[in-house]
């Protein structure tokens, strides 16, 4: 039995912060039901290449756009714009736990899919509703993407060289947070209906998790009332915590706290360091990062990388390699930790990164793959 056999969802999401919360809870073991419009579903079974290819080495629709966030779900085509639709959507809710949805405020009204109209049918529903900045506020109406939420919610003044241009991170990660505050809501929402049989919505905005998220940086900014300006690959408030240069490429230092500092120091034989009143603490040592950062880079520069990851691993200091993506995928840890899976496909199979949560007793099924376009219809036929 999985940890959440006993839901239904009903997902009227697409692209990324909703089927990335309704992927947690497929995971979890509840059924999945992905509304997908019949002329091409969501927007991201286009987003290619690359394309899946089947066992003949011919490309799919189902770019792996698609596939990293639709696992376990089933897919069904309906025209939510027709009466034929809606009465179809209607009847499905009945027996649904959860709505999930990312369409505009007050988009899915026309449809009478919104929760005014759900909740009448089905009175216990929880109904979670995600789009760029929430049911209110001047903002409201406007349509939000990741990397405008990025740059409007302060993520981007923070990211990047320096000296250089702001810069967005390399994956959506404003999606994927919203994606994940959707799934601790929906079943904090479904604890509560579970205790009083009381339904409710939930409103879920990308840019209040983008604020959310920005966590010691921004309670640096309320306490401090100093913006925070951008340090690269250091860190606002622990030194040294960064990428470094050594004579064959860079490598991570990431200095957690004073005994690991003085550890460090001895192994750039410089345990002087460790005694010098503006380095002794972490605090010194981020007042003055200026005077202290130049000589670390000096002596890093001395030996390749494999020197300095040997001896930070020796004497147990945090830090290692900057992997290629492949590089990681193909560590000796994430094998041993079951992070890659290879789930049975329509073209074959497909190969997905895992999920992270590991239950002892309800451990997740990898055995539905990311569905092709309408694969489930039949789940409406005798509705």
């Amino acid at each position: 039995m999985s940890a959440l056999s006993h839901l239904r969802v009903l997902d009227l999401s697409r692209v990324l912060a909703g089927p990335w919360a309704t992927q947690q809870l497929a995971d979890m073991g509840a059924e999945v039901i992905k509304i997908e419009k019949p002329d091409g579903g969501d927007d991201t079974r286009g987003w290619g290449p690359p394309f899946l290819k089947d066992n003949a080495g011919n490309p799919t629709r189902e770019a792996a756009y698609y596939l990293c966030t639709n696992r376990g779900k089933h897919s069904v085509c309906v025209d939510m714009a027709t009466p034929e639709g809606q009465a179809i959507l209607h009847e499905l809710v009945k027996s649904c736990d959860v709505v999930v949805e990312n369409f505009k405020v007050g988009g899915l009204a026309k449809y009478n899919l919104d929760y005014d109209s759900l909740s009448k049918i089905k009175p216990d529903l929880v109904y979670c509703s995600i789009t760029g900045f929430g049911q209110n506020g001047p903002r409201a109406d406007q349509a939000g993407y990741d990397f405008m939420i990025q740059g409007l919610g302060g993520l981007m003044s923070i990211t990047g060289d320096p000296t250089g241009e702001p810069v967005k991170v390399g994956v959506a990660v404003t999606d994927l947070f919203t994606g994940l505050y959707a799934t601790i809501a929906i079943l904090a929402a479904l604890s509560h209906r579970d205790r009083s049989g009381v339904g409710q919505y939930i409103d879920l905005a990308l840019f209040d998790c983008q604020l959310a998220m920005l966590a010691n940086v921004a309670s640096n900014y309320l306490v401090g009332n100093v913006p925070p300006p951008r340090y690269g690959n250091a860190h606002a408030n622990i030194v040294p915590y960064q990428a470094f240069e050594t004579a064959n490429g860079h490598v991570i230092v990431a200095v957690g706290n004073d005994s690991q500092f003085t550890r460090f120091a001895e192994l750039c034989n410089h345990a002087e360091w460790a005694q010098d009143e503006r380095f002794r603490t972490n605090k010194g040592r981020v007042v003055n990062r200026e005077i202290l950062i130049p000589q670390i880079k000096a002596v890093l520069k001395l030996h390749p990388r494999r020197f300095w990851i040997d001896g930070m691993e020796r004497l147990g200091i945090p830090g290692g390699p900057i992997n290629t993506v492949a590089e990681a995928l193909a560590e000796p840890q994430a094998t041993a930790r079951g992070m890659l899976v290879d789930i049975p496909h329509p073209a074959g199979s497909v190969k997905m990164v895992a999920n992270p949560i590991h239950f002892s007793q309800t451990p997740i099924q990898y055995e539905v793959a990311p569905p092709t376009l309408g694969q489930h219809n039949s789940l409406i036929d005798n509705l």
